[in-house]
């Protein structure tokens, strides 16, 4: 049983560093792919990592767990949620319209 709580304390201090590796993982492979392409879309990735902080930090601090956690894991998920979807292109035209 102390084999067991050994290794939980181990993986909660570990957690909030794997999270930001993936994150800057995440973030380089994304960056090092719109550089080869010019006229790529655009998405919703850093809108999602700031919501994804938020609710991070929220459920987190509701749950009693540590709220570095909260934020990292929040931020991963934010960023893969908001790349997955495209922002689509408005014209100036139709802005002045409205």
């Amino acid at each position: 049983m102390e084999i067991m709580k050994d290794g939980f304390d181990f993986f909660r201090a570990a957690l909030p560093w794997i999270a930001a590796g993936l994150l800057l993982a995440v973030f380089f492979v994304w960056s090092a792919g719109k550089r080869r392409k010019d006229a790529q879309d655009d998405n919703y990735g850093a809108e999602g990592m700031c919501l994804g902080m938020c609710f991070g930090t929220a459920i987190a601090s509701s749950l009693g767990n540590n709220t570095g956690i909260g934020i990292s894991l929040g931020m991963l998920l934010g960023l893969a949620v908001g790349s997955s979807m495209k922002k689509e292109k408005r014209d100036e035209n139709q802005d002045k319209q409205q």
